[in-house]
């Protein structure tokens, strides 16, 4: 338990920096996809909360401007000759908002919350690598035996079950995010709420209006306060992504984060380099419930996913700003073999493919006179909305009926992540490091969160924990693509596009550097007039 002490300090910090806001500078307004549906670290699952977190925490080790991993709290860091024990070296100036120092014990507590199967976080596998985390998260073992260590003060010790290349990454992601532990253990779950929120980052929170706006102001507390341009950032959340184009157009935001596929041709034509659009690890796909008959039959499945014409969607749904995908890991990822695993008919001409596809419904027992009642679900977008317009018309021959159901989308990853009552849902995952395990973790039968076709594969399982346990990146690529075809073969998920990443971004922002992770913290970034 921390010392009372430092709790006192918060209520004096906070009217000191409030004191603050009226010299403020420049504002930034960022466009955002939607509301957080948590501000808790811990909880997070979405880009919408990253782009607010990566502002209002820093981690052991941070994205820099172009989505490198860069010093954060830790200034430096040793891997021991196995590879499995960091050692992170914390900087002096390291500070939480209310001005006390950010030391290891922090760490070691907020990495056993995580953990901590009483906390409900939804992403903790991600931090799986670390040395008997699974087991804690499983509640098998208690959260003080997890593998990290508080030398003293200023100097954390991680240790890992096994050798892993891209841990540092990991490290980069919201939940590997602090929390201030006297602020948890205080106000439990409200600890998030602008009033007694503790930040170790480069802004910290000043107000959060649903449905209007995320206020954060520059924290002077911060060690590089010095370098932080922007005194001010608003998020708005903006889902109707054409509403975000308007509101740029009109000057009342300098960013949005995603565009109208349907309208890319003509504001390149109208902004110029003002629109960008960069390759992009991620992957857009539909959830099928493979607990729902019929779409417990993989007959069914595959029908479904040939049936789909991926490049109609590609240039005429998303404006030649997506590729079509036939597999659920992205080209260029880093530690996978030179080609993976493909869909068998992915060069099989749209006439072939409909043609087996309305074969296989048939010998399921479907078609036109017994069709199928599914219920497409997605996120409020346009995109989303002609997406699944589109797909509902290409299932039609097959004997589909389709329905829509639109949610916002905090609400729609909710029902995804907990409630699960889709029959097909839209999904997306953004890669949180180039490494394809970050993709096909997605389908392993305990990843409750994340497993939104509840697929339950013991085979599947078996190769995810070999791979796990291959020290040999090669052999391990290997594995891995071996995993990937079993997943092409049952398909409880169907890859229909490879992201691009798409934004406007307004000349007055400075510092803006396209990446493949699409990641901008506003501390990398400042206003012109």
């Amino acid at each position: 338990m921390m010392t009372d002490v430092r709790t006192t300090l918060l209520a004096g910090a906070l009217i000191l920096a409030t004191a603050g806001t009226a010299f403020a500078q420049t504002t930034y307004v960022r466009g955002n996809d939607g509301d957080p549906e948590t501000l808790d670290q811990h909880k997070t699952s979405t880009v919408v909360e990253a782009r607010i977190l990566r502002d209002l925490y820093e981690g052991l080790v941070i994205d820099d401007a172009s989505a490198k991993v860069a010093p954060g709290v830790a200034e430096s860091w040793t891997l021991s000759d196995d590879g499995t024990v960091y050692t992170f070296n914390f900087r002096d100036d390291a500070k939480w908002s209310n001005g006390e120092p950010v030391t290891a014990e922090d760490f070691v507590y907020s990495l056993r919350r995580i953990m901590n199967p009483e906390t409900g976080a939804k992403y903790a596998n991600i931090l799986y690598p670390i040395l008997n985390a699974e087991a804690i998260n499983k509640g098998e073992m208690q959260p003080d035996a997890l593998g990290v260590k508080a030398v003293d003060d200023k100097t954390l010790e991680i240790t890992l079950a096994s050798p892993t290349p891209y841990f540092l990454e990991l490290l980069t992601h919201q939940t590997a995010l602090p929390v201030y532990p006297p602020a948890v253990e205080e106000f439990g779950a409200a600890f998030v709420s602008p009033q007694n929120i503790v930040s170790n980052g480069p802004y910290r929170l000043v107000s959060f209006t649903p449905n209007d706006k995320l206020v954060a102001e520059k924290s002077p507390t911060f060690h590089d306060a010095d370098s932080v341009a922007i005194d001010r950032v608003e998020f708005l959340p903006i889902e109707e992504r054409a509403t975000c184009v308007r509101r740029f157009e009109a000057g009342e935001v300098h960013s949005c984060h995603d565009l109208p596929s349907e309208q890319i041709a003509s504001l390149r034509e109208r902004l110029g380099d003002q629109v960008h659009v960069v390759p992009y690890l991620g992957v857009y796909y539909y959830a099928l419930n493979t607990t729902h008959p019929p779409l417990d039959n993989v007959n069914v499945r595959q029908a479904l996913s040939m049936a789909i014409d991926r490049e109609f969607l590609a240039e005429e749904i998303f404006a030649g700003t997506m590729l079509p995908a036939y597999a659920l890991v992205p080209p260029g990822i880093s530690n996978y073999v030179e080609e993976g695993p493909t869909l068998p008919y992915a060069n099989d001409s749209m006439l072939d493919r409909e043609d087996k596809a309305i074969e296989l419904m048939t010998e399921a027992g479907f078609g036109p006179d017994n069709p199928i009642e599914l219920e497409i679900s997605y996120n409020n977008s346009e995109n989303h909305r002609n997406a699944a317009t589109a797909i509902a018309d290409m299932w039609k021959p097959l004997g589909v009926n389709a329905t829509f159901n639109a949610r916002d989308l905090p609400a729609h990853y909710a029902m995804l992540r907990d409630e699960k009552t889709h029959d097909v849902a839209r999904a997306g995952w953004i890669g949180d490091y180039s490494d394809p395990q970050n993709f096909l973790f997605l389908n392993i039968s305990d990843n409750d969160g994340f497993n939104y076709g509840i697929y339950k594969s013991p085979e599947y399982d078996a190769l995810m924990e070999k791979a796990a346990a291959e020290k040999d990146l090669a052999a391990r690529a290997q594995i891995l693509a071996e995993a990937e075809a079993l997943f092409l073969r049952d398909l409880p998920q169907v890859p229909l596009l490879f992201y691009s990443s798409t934004a406007l971004v307004s000349p007055k922002v400075r510092g803006w550097v396209d990446n493949v992770r699409h990641v901008h913290p506003t501390r990398f970034l400042s206003l012109s007039e």
